[in-house]
């Protein structure tokens, strides 16, 4: 299951509290159900895998093809269709839905969303540069990148030479994020970490592909935790129960008093 992707919705951010008062900001995704749509054998294309529906669309925005697609299957219209290349095909049935119970006992998770478009944006804003001189013989270029071409040989500009143009709006991928919480009920995901995109943009959660060995935020304030309750047991000794002589001073004292 580890192969496929959950499509998500970015609601926004909040913050989670651990028991030490450990705050954790998160990034909070509304996590839609994938339908599978047609599970694809060996024997017919040459490979294993699986393709899945995500979001609704009305009928009539579909094209005839697709129309018939979805009525052969005999499954609703989807918005969004993945195909996932997966070892063993016998796990997926027509028509199952898909839901967080794929990232159950999971710790980190890859998310892939299309980031924040710029616009049109200068060198200094788009690759970091540092700029002409702000005086002293700099007119009206402050901000331009300067020379881009060598002389007559080669006589062009190099291809990915860095220079100003769109900045943003492209899909990026951003590896190990830590799940803080998950709501299987109301279809919630707790992320900490950096998700690309604006609020209300589409999000593609799958499990890390990396082997993380890291300890989460969870198990480190648990270990705080542990630590202070194990420094407070030492600082309090245990209270000595009074002897038989202390008892008889004691007595002996409030006898003198009267």
């Amino acid at each position: 299951m580890s192969e496929i992707a959950l499509l998500g919705k970015k609601i926004g951010m909040t913050r989670e509290f651990y028991k030490t008062g450990q705050l954790v900001p998160v990034t909070v995704l509304k996590v839609e159900k994938a339908r599978v749509v047609q599970v694809i054998e060996e024997e017919k294309r040459g490979y294993k895998a699986v393709q899945l529906g995500y979001g609704k669309i009305k009928n009539s925005k579909l094209t005839k093809a697709m129309k018939g697609v979805f009525a052969k299957k005999a499954t609703e219209a989807k918005k969004i269709l993945k195909e996932y290349r997966v070892d063993n095909v016998s796990d997926f049935k027509e028509g199952n839905e898909i839901g967080l119970e794929v990232l159950k006992d999971k710790n980190f998770v890859d998310v892939t969303s299309k980031t924040i478009g710029k616009g049109f944006a200068g060198v200094m804003k788009r690759h970091n540069f540092s700029g002409l001189r702000a005086t002293h013989g700099v007119s009206v270029s402050h901000r331009s990148h300067g020379s881009t071409g060598q002389r007559q040989d080669p006589g062009k500009v190099f291809k990915g030479k860095k220079m100003a143009g769109h900045m943003g709006d492209k899909f990026r991928t951003i590896q190990n994020l830590e799940i803080i919480k998950s709501d299987p009920i109301n279809n919630l995901i707790y992320i900490k970490g950096s998700v690309p995109g604006s609020k209300n943009s589409i999000v593609f959660v799958q499990e890390s592909k990396k082997n993380i060995k890291r300890k989460t935020s969870k198990l480190k304030s648990q270990e705080v935790e542990k630590d202070k309750i194990e420094k407070e047991s030492k600082k309090s000794p245990k209270k000595e129960s009074p002897t038989k002589s202390d008892a008889k001073k004691t007595e002996t004292k409030k006898e003198n008093k009267k």
